[in-house]
């Protein structure tokens, strides 16, 4: 596939996540642009909504199931508010896959702590079909997560389907709760501190807004988790997702190129600097 060129995708389910998050589940038109997409788990595609333009989206499907692919939206400008308003049946454009990945082969036999916010939760989900899809090939995996309210939490079947797995661990915590919120209230770093891991093991795959991630660092930093075990989802405005237009350049890196997920040893001297 061009990676310059869109193809097109039809929209075969659409599902409301909450007031303002969807998710697309898009089947390639063409049987030849099928046959010839992967991914792996933390890639992006380029969705465009026609004559309006296009937006960078993470695959949040399992690599396994290429049929059809999954992401989640959040509708915030133009482009996302177009394919809000998009219906099942209806065709958009694709074209990717972009971007870093999550290292799962890397980290088989390990402990794997998922430490998200908000609707950081999406750019691990691809991560966490793989997990509990060879579970048998990982240690103990705690999946953190944080909300502002109850009614921002998306994936409420997956959350519970998680939690009923063996050996894994599911924490939730809200900033405001709502009558009948049986989880944990407080801030996701916070819950954090009360969720035991054995440092020496376990690697760490986080995303969510930056001002949680570089508090839930210190405490994984004080806690005995080696930088170089951590690895962080970033988000920037990408534009062309091959590193030519420059509007998602994070000191030495390109996000779209270099990232979204990057090792935190390789960043932390920027990752830590205001407005970088």
């Amino acid at each position: 596939m061009n990676c310059l060129t869109p193809q097109a995708a039809e929209i075969v389910e659409k599902r409301r996540e909450s007031e303002n998050i969807f998710t697309f589940r898009l089947r390639f038109c063409a049987e030849e642009a099928r046959r010839s997409f992967s991914f792996s788990p933390g890639q992006f595609n380029m969705i465009y909504a026609f004559g309006v333009g296009d937006v960078a989206i993470t695959i949040v499907s399992d690599p396994d199931d290429m049929e059809t692919l999954d992401h989640t939206i959040r509708t915030v400008g133009n482009v996302t508010q177009a394919l809000g308003r998009l219906e099942k049946g209806d065709v958009v454009g694709l074209r990717g896959p972009f971007g870093s990945t999550w290292p799962l082969e890397e980290i088989r036999g390990k402990d794997v702590m998922i430490l998200t916010g908000g609707l950081g939760c999406a750019p691990t989900l691809g991560a966490l079909h793989y997990l509990i899809r060879r579970r048998e090939s990982y240690g103990a995996i705690k999946i953190i997560h944080g909300i502002k309210a109850p009614r921002d939490l998306i994936y409420q079947k997956k959350f519970r389907e998680w939690e009923k797995t063996p050996n894994t661990e599911v924490h939730l915590t809200v900033d405001k709760p709502a009558r009948g919120w049986k989880h944990k209230i407080g801030l996701v770093t916070h819950l954090l501190k009360d969720v035991a891991f054995d440092a020496a093991k376990t690697v760490v795959m986080m995303c969510g807004p930056e001002i949680m991630m570089r508090l839930s660092l210190k405490e994984l930093i004080y806690r005995g988790i080696a930088p170089e075990r951590i690895y962080l989802a970033l988000e920037r405005n990408m534009k062309c997702a091959l590193g030519f237009c420059g509007h998602c350049q994070f000191g030495p890196h390109f996000i779209c190129k270099d990232g979204p997920i990057l090792r935190y040893d390789r960043i932390r001297e920027i990752f830590h600097l205001k407005e970088v």
